[in-house]
């Protein structure tokens, strides 16, 4: 059901095919084929160019996620933290410090 999630994901972000096929650099009628589930094996070097310009990991292209209590902007906003360099523990001192 990959292609079934890169859909989803494409229209949640209001992108059409044309402009996914244009951002990632895979072929429009390939990604046609993967959401259409006509193509049911892509490669994960295709996977990671799909969905790096969804914002997303590979890991949610490739299992369903159960939990989507969180949204969008708090996932960006947690990957950006991660990505920062800050430590688990300097991130719950400055929580602690916001009680």
């Amino acid at each position: 059901m990959i292609g079934y999630r890169v859909k989803s994901l494409r229209e949640e972000r209001k992108m059409s095919i044309s402009e996914l096929s244009t951002k990632s650099g895979v072929a429009k009628s390939y990604i046609s084929s993967l959401e259409r589930n006509l193509q049911t094996n892509p490669t994960i070097l295709v996977l990671e160019k799909i969905a790096k310009i969804l914002g997303i990991k590979v890991d949610a292209l490739l299992y369903e996620q159960g939990d989507k209590n969180m949204d969008e902007e708090w996932m960006q906003i947690m990957q950006e933290i991660m990505g920062s360099g800050i430590s688990k523990e300097e991130m719950r001192e400055f929580i602690q410090d916001r009680k």
